[in-house]
């Protein structure tokens, strides 16, 4: 997990959908990694090629020529420190990651060029769309993958911590890696090791980027942000950098530090670094600045007692439409992040509310390679022509300011908690899926407040439909993907539609759809705002799986990318 009737033509056009990564929890313990010389796995130069193809390259060449010569000499140093978040992330991903990749390259494989560019475009040697199975190598990724010994289990991490419960917040901390601990009197133990500490070699010059941009630029809430950002990186304390971030201010808007908890696979506590150097229209951020005033509005209008419903959040929710004019870190290999909702500290959110960045290049490439072409393989052809561009930027719109709505801070048995506490790594998923269907709920709750035409509705549902294959093609493994899945089966159940018999195409029943939409809209809410692992995993199980009519229409995109990789200057 990210419009629209008069508002500017090209983002009307460009939004298009969310996608990030994350490790799949149903998956069976890792085995232990294998040599890094070992050969490929899969030794068919058809199957890599194929694999690759599943990327379109996209050259990327945003607008900069606004900035002065101060604002482009600080997005270079971003630009460097973004380069460090991704030694990080690489790292976080896989301790063996630089050998693996050493080894391929000193290796005499036939296929060395492409094993290396399909190395470099996941960030290791397992394919980040098809459940993180190795092309290289026969070592599985760990659920939890760099943040927790490779051969950890939920049980002995749970027994340690119920063993030493002094050490439960450091242990739980996203900002720690645990390791085994055998040189205390707990042989075979575990200890946490602060991000600040195991990851130095790249935070001390990272923060020293920060500090020299810091120096550079004459905006003072970019400085502020840069500071205080340069020095979470050395203490792991940012709840202040967070803050600084919500009041960020001017042409340059840069999200970099440890962010998403996608990659742990295994609890969803651990955060991956990553980077986000971008540059903001003011114009287009301001046409849709309207929306983030209806917030508390959208609260109100969920469709659950009120006891469901999350007032603490601050509503003040600014919206950035920005180009990307370089990535870093988790933000880098497999599926692209089109938008972004941010920071996900509760306290932030609490106090200010989340702030909404929309990555405007990064939409028009994937709605022109991906997006556009994928009706017809969808629906019935009258209800393919049906959709409309602009309710593709609307629901990447919605989507993340529902990111904002909802349970948040929760109570679980007479204590204050939160949804991703309670819901580990199952908070992904139901997170991402959530953030779809109430964004789908609002788009039709502005419908009724006059802010889109009522006559387009089915042109939405149409649209809305569809992107769920998107989704979908990322694999129930991805976050995303399990998110669409859990909407499509909850969809199916309600009778939302029927896939015609002759052509394997879907028809979609308006009326039940928008009635389903509402019925998914309070179930999911439900399942976070009570915080009950048991009944998460349950909905996910029954809910989260493809049916044969779905698979088959994913398996008929197959000339389609399924993602871009764009390629971005290091310098302007």
């Amino acid at each position: 997990m990210r419009k629209f009737v008069v508002v500017a033509a090209s983002v009307l056009i460009l939004l298009a959908g969310c996608g990030k990564k994350t490790a799949d929890p149903a998956v069976p313990a890792p085995t232990p990694a294998a040599p890094v010389t070992e050969e490929v796995a899969a030794s068919d130069r058809d199957h890599l090629e194929a694999m690759r193809a599943q990327f379109a390259i996209v050259e990327m060449a945003p607008d900069t020529s606004f900035l002065t010569n101060e604002e482009a000499r600080v997005v270079n140093l971003l630009n460097e420190a973004g380069a460090l978040m991704s030694e990080i992330y690489r790292r976080q991903i896989s301790e063996e990651n630089p050998a693996t990749r050493a080894a391929i390259a000193a290796g005499d494989h036939e296929d060395k060029e492409i094993l290396l560019d399909l190395f470099d475009l996941h960030f290791g040697p397992w394919d980040s769309l098809d459940h993180d199975k190795p092309f290289y190598g026969s070592a599985q990724k760990p659920a939890g993958a760099a943040f927790y010994p490779a051969d950890i289990t939920k049980e002995e991490f749970e027994a340690f911590l119920a063993a030493h419960p002094d050490d439960r917040d450091a242990f739980i901390s996203g900002y720690t890696v645990i390791r085994r601990d055998d040189a205390g009197d707990d042989v075979g133990g575990l200890k946490a090791i602060p991000y600040s500490e195991y990851y130095r070699e790249w935070l001390d010059p990272a923060a020293a980027l920060l500090r020299r941009a810091a120096e550079i630029t004459t905006n003072a809430s970019l400085k502020k942000f840069l500071t205080l950002r340069a020095d979470a990186f050395l203490s792991d304390e940012y709840y202040e950098s967070e803050m600084a971030w919500m009041d960020l201010e001017g042409p340059i808007e840069v999200a970099i530090g440890p962010y998403e908890v996608y990659t742990d696979g295994l609890f969803g506590y651990k955060t991956a670094f990553e980077a986000f150097v971008t540059v903001k229209n003011p114009e287009e951020s301001a046409a849709l600045d309207k929306y983030k005033n209806y917030l508390k509005e959208m609260e109100a209008n969920l469709p659950v007692p009120e006891e469901y419903k999350n007032f603490r959040r601050g509503f003040e929710s600014p919206i950035a439409v920005v180009a990307q004019v370089h990535g870093g870190g988790d933000n880098v290999p497999g599926v692209q992040t089109i938008a972004f909702n941010l920071p996900n500290d509760e306290r932030v959110r609490e106090a200010k509310g989340a702030k909404k960045v929309l990555l405007n290049n990064v939409m028009a490439a994937k709605f022109d390679r991906i997006l556009a072409p994928m009706a017809e393989h969808v629906l019935v052809p009258e209800q393919a022509a049906m959709l409309m561009q602009k309710y593709m930027g609307a629901q990447t719109l919605f989507h993340e300011l529902a990111h904002s709505l909802g349970p948040g801070t929760i109570m679980k048995d007479g204590a204050e908690t939160t949804v991703n506490a309670e819901l580990k790594d199952l908070y992904s998923a139901t997170e991402e899926g959530k953030a779809d269907v109430m964004g789908a709920y609002n788009i039709l709750f502005m419908m009724e407040k006059g802010e889109y035409p009522i006559a387009e509705k089915e042109n939405f549902l149409a649209t809305y439909f569809v992107g769920l294959f998107r989704a979908m093609r990322f694999g129930v493994n991805e976050a995303h993907g399990r998110g669409a899945a859990f909407q499509y089966a909850f969809l199916k159940e309600q009778g939302a539609f029927a896939v015609d018999d002759t052509s394997g195409k879907y028809r979609l029943d308006f009326g039940k759809l928008e009635a389903a939409i509402s019925a998914l809209t309070a179930e999911i809410v439900f399942v976070q705002g009570d915080g009950d692992y048991a009944r998460a995993k349950a909905f996910l199980d029954k809910y989260a799986v493809l049916d044969q009519p779905a698979l088959q229409v994913v398996a008929s995109l197959t000339g389609i990318p399924v993602d871009i990789q764009p390629v971005y200057k290091s310098r302007l």
